[in-house]
């Protein structure tokens, strides 16, 4: 038998690059950065590729989005020690064990050592020794176990602290959602399924622009991507499976990503009825350039020039790459309520897709859940107000203002349209019915104000209402 050295240690087993990168974006979410844009870059670096790429995208997707229970596990698993004083490094490397052994099914015994692992060569020995502890608490019971840990534990802070940590939401999140199901005529009832929606992956939906829906889809399949109809807007292509950038009209712009409901937006702004001239059109937000992109394919055999205002130069920039294949598009950097004082009473149709909380898009912005606050709504209230005034401005009279957030928030809705109304008393509602854009698209909207649901529609939570300047 070979005799060891006196300082001898077995060799520490490399951590999985996969995990090594889902921690890394981890990282760099808690230090501000957008996990959308963080991964591929990460994913780049690291040279992670196949199955690996795969697993590292759900790992740090699901773990983000799951943050809020993991974190309730985790406190409930540390004995006692309080969960603001353990290293954030060694946060994020839990939380990733936790999602490994509840949220993705992996094996509990190599959740457990490639966990125990990556805390030993990432921190040092001694963390590992704690994570080792509170990963073997954590597999001791099942996510329904859990649920009635988390149950029993809040049980005195009410049924949204509870309902929160399970599914993690913030229990402010809930207060909103739960009035806006009750504005939009839904019921309470319907808030689990909305939070369920919420924690599934969006899936990848496509719109045709500069080319024909079945080129798209010769690409799609030379990718070796699946592809199904869209949910909400038939003509919109799903990816099932695949990668996106590796289709050629998407890198060429001719396609673009563009969720269904704000496909769907763009399609209501183009489409709704309107008497009158109808050849200058104003996108007032623009960036990142996804609704500009398909309005120009609306207008492209209309005659039409669309305006294209964005307030930020770098997203200006998106919107040139997203319009590139069109030539009926302008481009303007500046303010939008500048531009209707500038110019008021000139657009026959004005889109002003306003900042907002942005918590109707929580499936594919996972880390937004805990970077936005109830103040954050409240805060913009002023600005929303003002943006839409100022289209109404820029709209000639008899012209169509189409406003929208991709919130379901009524602060940042129904009450922003019903403010302006007050004030300005010039102006009429269009109902939004089920036939404007494609037959059957709508059926479940009716009245004036269109909301969508990811439960209901498989699109983020769009709001959109259409507007006729007297």
């Amino acid at each position: 038998m070979t005799e060891r050295p006196d300082n001898w240690r077995p060799a520490r087993m490399q951590s999985d690059p996969a995990r090594v990168v889902a921690l890394d974006v981890l990282e760099q979410v808690r230090d501000g950065a957008y996990a959308n844009i963080a991964l591929p870059a990460t994913l780049r670096r690291a040279d992670v590729r196949g199955r690996g790429r795969g697993f590292a995208t759900n790992l740090t997707y699901g773990t983000l989005r799951m943050q809020g229970r993991w974190d309730a596990i985790i406190s409930q698993c540390v004995q006692g020690r309080p969960f603001d004083e353990i290293d954030p490094l060694v946060v994020d490397i839990l939380r990733l064990g936790a999602h490994q052994i509840l949220g993705l099914d992996v094996p509990i015994h190599a959740a457990m050592n490639e966990t125990v692992n990556l805390a030993r060569n990432e921190v040092g020995s001694g963390a590992s020794g704690f994570v080792n502890a509170v990963m073997h608490r954590i597999s001791e019971r099942t996510n329904e176990e859990w649920d009635q840990v988390l149950a029993e534990v809040l049980g005195d802070e009410g049924p949204h602290a509870i309902l929160g940590a399970q599914t993690s939401h913030p229990a402010w999140i809930l207060d909103v959602y739960e009035k806006s199901l009750e504005a939009s005529g839904r019921t309470t009832e319907d808030l689990g399924d909305l939070l369920a929606a919420n924690n599934e992956p969006a899936r990848v939906a496509i719109s045709a622009r500069a080319v024909s829906r079945e080129t798209v889809l010769a690409d799609a399949e030379e990718a070796r991507a699946v592809t199904t109809d869209g949910v909400l807007m038939p003509e919109a292509i799903v990816l099932e499976k695949g990668n996106p950038g590796r289709m050629r009209s998407i890198r060429d712009h001719s396609a673009g990503v563009q969720d269904e409901g704000s496909q769907l937006v763009a399609y209501l702004t183009a489409g709704a009825p309107l008497e009158g001239s109808d050849s200058e059109w104003l996108d007032m937000c623009a960036g990142p350039g996804g609704k500009t992109a398909t309005l120009a394919m609306l207008a492209a055999d209309r005659d039409v020039t669309i305006f294209a205002n964005e307030l930020h130069g770098h997203r200006l920039d998106l919107v040139a790459d997203a319009v590139d294949p069109f030539d009926n598009v302008v481009l303007r950097e500046g303010d939008g309520r500048t531009l209707a004082k500038e110019e008021p009473g000139r657009f026959d149709r004005v889109l002003v897709d306003v900042p907002c909380s942005g918590i109707g898009a929580l499936r594919r912005r996972p880390e937004a859940r805990w970077r936005k606050t109830v103040e954050d709504a409240e805060g913009m209230r002023e600005l929303q107000i003002g943006l839409l005034e100022a289209a109404l401005d820029a709209a000639r009279p008899g012209g169509l203002v189409c406003y929208s957030t991709c919130s379901p928030d009524v602060r940042e809705t129904r009450e922003i349209v019903d403010t302006v109304r007050d004030r300005v008393d010039v102006l009429d509602t269009v109902e939004i019915g089920k036939d404007m854009v494609v037959p059957g698209t709508l059926d479940s909207i009716t009245g004036p104000y269109m909301q969508l649901w990811p439960d209901m529609h498989d699109t983020d939570a769009m709001f959109a209402a259409l507007l006729i300047k007297k």
